[in-house]
């Protein structure tokens, strides 16, 4: 957030916080929500270079478009390892997952 509003918002009486801080959330749960959405993101990101679609993605894992979606939007209900399993099933090696692993905020 810009510093200027985030003063202007004080000044009015608003506190501003992360999100973490709003949900109360652990720094270890906080960085298992910033490690799925990392890995969510890579999903989709080496499936357009790859220019499949979430139709043909299902097909590979044996799944549905849609939860290839809810995979992409980094829905709560989709596991690390699911993701894992499909950005290997694309082509994603062990080192690409490491780098997210290791890059994720």
């Amino acid at each position: 957030m810009d510093e200027k509003k985030r003063q202007k918002l004080e000044d009015a009486g608003w506190r501003v916080a992360s999100t973490a801080d709003f949900l109360d959330l652990t720094p270890d749960e906080s960085a298992y929500i910033e490690l799925k959405l990392a890995l969510s993101k890579h999903l989709k990101q080496i499936r357009t270079q790859k220019e499949l679609t979430q139709e043909a993605v299902a097909e590979r894992i044996k799944s549905s478009q849609s939860r290839v979606a809810k995979m992409e939007a980094g829905d709560p209900s989709v596991s690390i390892d699911l993701l894992v399993k499909t950005l290997l099933s694309i082509g994603a090696t062990r080192s690409d997952l490491a780098e997210v692993i290791a890059t994720a905020k």
